[in-house]
């Protein structure tokens, strides 16, 4: 069945969410869903069968001893975009998500649905998915807020998939969806949500004219729109147009904040324009932005030099700042110097007259690297002249790899385990909690100073 020769036109809004959220809207590798090893032990067993009838049979018995956030995990899995481990199970979330609509623990979920809706259309299961548009029609009815909130819901997984073909066939629906309503709020969210979507499929022209359109009508875009917009043009590249976008929406007032700044330097990036990130480091620190831990993120992971070392674990690194400025080459290294900032150190730092913290959550792997150096740096600075009362603990928390995308393989662990190796360092892992490295604080202290003297 082609998607439109059955009638089957999904109609989807929008990315508005991430209104409350932006930060989402920084495009980096999204991470699958955990699977518990109850919900492990199923996919790998569905996966060696391909008898229908047993298919059905695990499907069911899973469902029956299984909690709800084991089954929610299992089918969230499926149907995540980056679902590489299972992949050729996707087409099941069908099946799983109607014998989990018959339990008496479920709760309809408009984001699930959605999530559920949009992997079937990726792999061409157009029955099943119309069948969940029509339970959705039933459910809401006429309740256009309600059918809005699952269509914004659905945009968005859609949008994920990176499925243009669903997005396309949404359009007309979309449009229908606003141009019936007399509601000034699903108009203009029924037009965040084609601009969002049609931005994150590197349409950037097309979702431009739906703007100028929904100006035209006297309904003022948001931020939103103007960071999708921004993004795409960056991320193709087009960077006069990026900065052309970025200069209307400081025209209607949105002030150029961290979130707008890291999209534009993760889009030059991506297409090596050190010095031109390094121009807009210096201009967010003259505007006052504060740099954040994703603007670490954005610059560091397109840092070539530094992510060809870490994609070694067992490789020599250079375990100072000294040395790794003295490793890049002279682009990355200008760079580097005008993106280490002592206030995201501070905010990852605790310190109590009895423990000393390091929290590493939320840095991909160049910034959990770069962090350390620049903590090392500090700390020598600091307790260099023993003014400094010496905590009597020292702890780096990692995580043990909850939302990593192998369950369990903190990356981040991996590096800190590698570097203390190196570098002979006394922090070992906390036998309370194997995602924290603990050592003694004298022990660290002085172990830091010895090597900063050799």
């Amino acid at each position: 069945m082609s998607p439109t020769a059955g009638g089957l036109r999904l109609a989807l809004p929008s990315y508005f969410y991430h209104r409350h959220n932006t930060s989402l809207l920084i495009v980096q590798p999204s991470i699958c869903a955990a699977l518990s090893k109850q919900g492990q032990r199923f996919l790998t067993s569905v996966a060696t069968t391909d008898d229908p009838a047993t298919t059905a049979r695990l499907i069911r018995k899973f469902i029956a001893s299984s909690s709800k956030s084991v089954a929610l995990d299992a089918i969230s899995h499926l149907v995540s975009p980056d679902n590489t481990s299972f992949a050729s199970l996707s087409p099941l979330a069908f099946h799983l998500y109607m014998e989990i609509s018959r339990t008496s623990w479920f709760n309809w979920n408009s984001k699930l649905i959605a999530d559920v809706i949009a992997s079937l259309y990726k792999h061409e299961r157009f029955d099943e998915a119309q069948t969940l548009v029509l339970e959705v029609g039933t459910k809401l009815g006429g309740r256009e807020r309600d059918l809005c909130n699952f269509y914004c819901n659905l945009m968005d997984s859609h949008s994920k998939h990176q499925s243009k073909q669903g997005i396309f066939d949404s359009y007309e629906c979309i449009k229908q969806l606003h141009s019936h309503s007399s509601s000034v709020y699903l108009k203009k969210r029924s037009y965040e949500s084609l601009i969002g979507s049609l931005s994150v499929i590197n349409l950037p022209r097309e979702a431009e004219s739906l703007m100028v359109e929904m100006k035209n009508k006297g309904i003022r875009p948001s931020v939103f729109e103007y960071r999708s917009l921004s993004y795409a043009y960056g991320r193709l590249g087009l960077f006069e147009d990026m900065k052309r976008v970025i200069g209307l929406m400081e025209n209607e007032g949105f002030e150029l904040d961290v979130v707008s700044a890291n999209m534009v330097l993760s889009s030059l990036g991506s297409h090596n324009e050190f010095m031109e990130m390094v121009f807009w480091l210096q201009r967010m620190k003259n505007n006052k932005i504060p740099f954040s831990i994703r603007t670490y993120n954005s610059v560091l992971n397109h840092c070539h030099t530094i992510m060809s070392l870490l994609e070694h674990p067992k490789g020599i690194k250079p375990t100072s700042l000294e040395a790794l400025f003295q490793h890049l080459n002279h682009d990355e290294s200008t760079l580097i110097q005008e993106l280490v900032d002592p206030s995201v150190l501070i905010g990852s730092v605790e310190l109590t007259s009895s423990e000393l913290k390091l929290d590493l959550h939320g840095m991909h792997l160049g910034s959990a690297y770069l962090i350390l150096l620049q903590w090392f740096h500090d700390l020598r600075m600091r307790y260099a002249t023993k003014d400094h009362m010496i905590p009597d603990k020292v702890v780096v928390v990692c995580g043990v790899g909850k939302h990593s995308v192998v369950r369990g393989e903190s990356p981040v662990k991996g590096l800190v385990k590698e570097m203390k190796m190196q570098m002979k360092s006394p922090l070992k892992i906390d036998r309370r909690n194997v995602g924290c490295f603990v050592a003694n604080g004298k022990v660290f202290m002085n172990w830091l100073c010895q090597i900063s003297s050799t």
